[in-house]
């Protein structure tokens, strides 16, 4: 059996009980080393053998799975996040179905939702947003045309934007380009939720500027939408006194 297990966003205790406890009985991890906090790995029981996916190729992690499952043995594949997004987890459990190997997948806490929580930041407000769009750059791997940054930004939606901080200029340019105005809130959370996390409120027009002065290259979640600033928008009618729901009657 392989278990694919979301790390979480980067802090050791956002796992999922049910990830931990994986881990714990786990015979192989095979870990994302570039991005899963290494402290997960102190949940690993004596004598599991581990393996960083970093410095391996798909076929050599293929391997490593094929050959724990002829021995009998239970492999945890450690994600980043959540593993379905960005995971590349598609390509490695089509090769498991033609070798009949099971497999299981345990969601994760994704960087946008801790990013999210370091900034107390609701994407879905009334008035504002309802949609929260998750995209990225294209960069040494593309992006399909009809997905581009101005076709998204045109939506005026809440958005966040992984694998991008290299290309801040650009996306600048796109977003406005799509109709965000150059002023529209933005945020950059460097390492969300790991212990030296980083955290930067400014603008779309601003974010180059604002990476460049606090020396932030790499490793960051991009917010976009005026739900970041969290002004006019409407109260929830869930839990307005003259609305009624299946638990509750209006009072007004």
């Amino acid at each position: 059996m392989v278990n694919f297990v979301g790390a979480g966003s980067g802090a050791v205790d956002l796992i999922t009980v049910r990830g931990m406890n994986l881990l714990k009985e786990a015979d192989v991890i095979i870990y994302a080393g570039s991005l899963v906090n290494p402290q997960l790995l102190d949940y690993a029981k004596e004598g599991c053998e581990i393996h960083n996916s970093a410095k391996m190729t798909l076929e050599e992690v293929l391997e490593v799975m094929k050959k724990a499952e002829s021995e009998g043995k239970m492999t945890v594949r450690l994600h980043t996040g959540d593993a379905s997004i960005y995971g590349a987890i598609r390509e490695q459990m089509d090769v498991l179905d033609e070798l009949g190997i099971e497999y299981k997948t345990t969601p994760g806490v994704s960087a946008c939702f801790g990013a999210a929580s370091s900034l107390d930041v609701e994407f879905t407000l009334p008035d504002v947003s309802q949609s929260l769009i998750i995209t990225r750059m294209e960069g040494r791997t593309g992006v399909p045309e009809r997905e581009s940054i101005e076709s998204f930004a045109a939506h005026h939606a809440s958005m966040a934007i992984y694998l991008s901080t290299g290309m801040l200029g650009e996306l600048s340019k796109r977003l406005i380009k799509g109709g965000y105005e150059p002023e529209t809130p933005a945020a950059l959370i460097y390492k969300a939720t790991w212990p030296d996390e980083k955290t930067f409120v400014c603008t779309v027009e601003t974010l180059e500027k604002t990476a460049a002065d606090n020396n932030i290259t790499k490793t960051a979640m991009i917010l976009v939408g005026d739900a970041i600033a969290h002004l006019s928008y409407s109260k929830s009618r869930l839990y307005a006194a003259d609305f009624s729901t299946e638990f509750r009657k209006a009072t007004k």
